[in-house]
């Protein structure tokens, strides 16, 4: 029954001593923060988006990229149409709630929200992320 515990508990006991690693030693824990990414379909939709998200205090950062082709299947046929991407930088830990709030704001049926974990960087820039966006 120990061992039992105790392989279900290392994830958790892991994590903990990652975190604790990491305040003593002052270093990165990789997969910390994340970019979204969020297509928008222009440049006033991108803006609306991007500020909502911000005065959620859900991101730190969006950037806003110009016009890019984009080519997909919708209902079984090809489109191609031009879109405005977000890159949105964030704590992982609010990737959920993140991707909740754009569906609800977002005009697309099924709005692209993907993310990438951030495994390494400048510790300063990491630093400033951690402290815009607040924890759960």
């Amino acid at each position: 029954e120990v061992l039992t515990l105790l392989v279900l508990m290392y994830p958790l006991l892991r994590g903990l001593a990652v975190h604790l690693h990491s305040a003593l030693t002052g270093s990165y824990i990789p997969g910390t923060h994340s970019i979204a990414f969020v297509s928008c379909l222009n440049e006033q939709i991108a803006r609306d988006v991007a500020r909502a998200i911000m005065d959620k205090k859900l991101a730190a950062y969006v950037n806003i990229l110009p016009k890019s082709s984009a080519l997909y299947f919708w209902k079984g046929e090809l489109e191609e149409s031009t879109e405005i991407l977000l890159l949105v930088k964030t704590r992982t830990s609010k990737i959920g709630e993140l991707s909740n709030y754009v569906r609800s704001i977002h005009p697309f049926e099924i709005p692209e929200i993907i993310s990438l974990p951030i495994e390494q960087g400048n510790p300063l820039y990491l630093k400033w992320i951690e402290e815009n966006v607040p924890r759960d």
